[in-house]
């Protein structure tokens, strides 16, 4: 008796513990609920109030009048207007208008309230805390229209904390419902306990060998021994099983680990267990959403699997267990490539295994155009010099001028063609050793004024004005030769293409934990549209011709970008409004 009161109260205590720990959870996800629906509430209504006020403003033109007395019209029309307080902020801080404080002029700056950051951040924000003008507390809600602030408030006082506050109601019913739980696992568990501790003793008898005397237990006779064996057995299955268990988590762990897409099946296409890959790639080649890995017969790409196994599995084809067919191909889809082998195994089971071929097909693909562009870069420059050579050994009686001449003109050919050579060694170093490239702290201003200073003669001569909006203090871990060579190339982009009497500006707009946020802009004649998303491809020119005429080699954007990215960054480019090309671009700050 005493164990069966023991069991028995051990089971009750787990059943109202996982009960009152649900309930609990019930309660306070009821109670949050409740206040985040009247918080919510709240901030519509100060919401309204703020849309209203831009509204007003909006229509009267108040940002361009800068009167904001008549605002005090509004309060008219303001639910609960003696409680709701309206301030009116401009995109620095300085209060324009508050229907609180008559002499709003002499605020202090607002740009630092919590909820004035939230809302300049995020559009909108909401804050509860004391006001340093009034030192009356508020519940305020502030809201970003570009050129200014909006803040709606509302006075927190008893009757605002009592709407903001949870009904407690909802808590006496879970108890009332725990109560009632409670009586009925008593109930249970004292049922329960009575059968349990049966089959307990007859476990312990069986376990023993014991003969059972009761008629309501097993007799002590074969039913006794089968019993005993039974328990024996089950035991062996246990370990069986577990041992089975663990092989195959091993084996799923192994499946998830791999790069590759995998999959098992049966004979008649049924899987039997497939990695997280596999579903991953078969959704991307079908453009479908799934989570079967059946879906492969049926998306078009795998037709010649359907085949192959129609082949060997659906028919009645022998094969030798050491020569198993398999089929292999590769499928181009988005640009993406994805290798496919089948294996038939003697059971007539099989495996697919898709691996995603991507960055090296696209790698090889590159590598073939590279090769191609730069045979066919290096043939313009070769030409000449080639072409001045043998006028040269052709005309013994040339005139001095003329020898002259072909001579500089093979000499200008030779240094492009060296400048070519530096280019396609440097974007090549960044890719394929960008670890050998020496990390240091790096002042940003100090590489950009030293690229102006460089490029100063040229920049004289195209009338071209270069403005530094950077920080003293931007420095970042990177090389310094690589990040000098992404302002030169951006400049000499300007010198270049955007024409005379521009203007250049190089600024630092922001920054975070992570990144530098840069932007680098010219006021020149931009570039068409059409162009803007290859402009970082190598060897890419908007107009060839034109472009060979003032000495690009078509690397320099590309050089920008692969510098950009190994130093964490990502660089894009657009049209200004105004005229002109911007560069936005990141840096990583370790």
């Amino acid at each position: 008796m005493p164990l069966q009161l023991s069991f028995r109260r051990t089971i009750f205590i787990w059943f109202i513990a996982v009960f009152a720990l649900y309930s609990v959870a019930v309660f306070l996800f009821q109670l949050n609920r409740e206040k985040r629906y009247k918080t919510g509430k709240l901030e519509n209504t100060l919401e309204n109030v703020c849309e209203i006020t831009h509204n007003y403003i909006d229509f009267y033109q108040l940002m361009k009048t800068g009167d904001f007395s008549r605002v005090d019209t509004l309060g008219f029309l303001l639910p609960q207007k003696k409680n709701i307080r309206l301030t009116i902020i401009n995109k620095k801080g300085d209060v324009l208008y508050d229907s609180f404080v008559k002499d709003f002029g002499k605020m202090e700056n607002h740009f630092r309230r919590p909820e004035i950051q939230k809302a300049f951040f995020s559009e909108t924000g909401s804050n509860i805390r004391r006001s340093e003008t009034t030192n009356q507390k508020f519940y305020y809600y502030a809201r970003y229209y570009d050129d200014y602030f909006v803040r709606s408030a509302a006075v927190y006082d008893l009757n605002l904390k009592h709407f903001l506050k949870a009904e407690r109601t909802f808590g006496f019913i879970i108890v009332a419902i725990f109560i009632a739980i409670w009586l009925i696992i008593n109930m249970i568990t004292k049922r329960l306990s009575i059968s349990i501790t049966k089959l307990k003793d007859f476990a312990i008898k069986a376990a023993k060998n014991e003969p059972i005397e009761n008629e309501n237990e097993f007799p002590n006779n074969e039913l006794g021994e089968i019993g005993k064996q039974i328990i024996k057995i089950y035991n062996k299955l246990r370990i069986a099983n577990n041992d089975v268990a663990l092989e195959k988590e091993r084996l799923f762990n192994h499946m998830n680990i791999l790069n590759e897409g995998i999959s098992f099946f049966k004979p008649n296409k049924e899987k039997m267990l497939a990695n997280s890959h596999f579903i991953q790639y078969i959704g991307i080649i079908s453009n479908t959403s799934t989570i079967s890995a059946e879906h492969i017969f049926t998306i078009p790409e795998f037709k010649k699997i359907n085949d192959f196994l129609s082949l060997y599995v659906t028919k009645d084809t022998e094969f030798q267990p050491n020569d198993l067919p398999q089929i292999e191909y590769t499928i181009n889809k988005n640009e993406q490539y994805f290798k496919i082998l089948c294996i038939i195994f003697a059971d007539k089971s099989f495996e697919i295994l898709i691996t995603d071929n991507t960055q090296p097909e696209k790698r090889r693909l590159l590598k073939q155009q590279l090769t191609s562009n730069i045979a066919h870069e290096l043939k313009t420059p070769l030409a000449s010099i080639k072409g001045y050579i043998e006028t040269l050994m052709n005309n013994t009686s040339i005139s001095e001028d003329k020898r002259k001449y072909f001579i500089e003109r093979a000499f200008a050919q030779s240094e492009r063609l060296q400048l070519l050579l530096n280019d396609i060694s440097l974007i090549n170093n960044i890719e394929d050793a960008g670890e050998l490239f020496e990390i240091k702290p790096v002042n940003i201003r100090r590489i950009v004024a030293d690229v102006i200073e460089n490029l100063e003669n040229r920049l004289l001569a195209k009338n071209t004005k270069c403005i530094l909006n950077l920080d003293e203090n931007i420095v970042v871990n990177g090389n310094e030769s690589l990040l000098s060579s992404v302002f030169q190339n951006l400049i000499e982009n300007s010198l270049n293409y955007a024409g005379e009497n521009i203007k250049i500006e190089i600024k630092n707009y922001l920054d975070d934990k992570k990144f530098y946020y840069f932007s680098y802009s010219d006021t020149g004649i931009g570039i068409p549209e059409e162009h803007l998303p290859r402009i970082f491809e190598r060897f890419y020119r908007i107009d060839s011709g034109r472009t060979r005429e003032m000495g690009g080699t078509g690397l320099g954007l590309s050089i920008v970008k692969n510098a950009i990215q190994l130093h964490k960054g990502k660089i894009s480019a657009r049209n200004r409004e105004e005229g002109g090309i911007e560069f936005l671009f990141t840096l990583g700050k370790r």
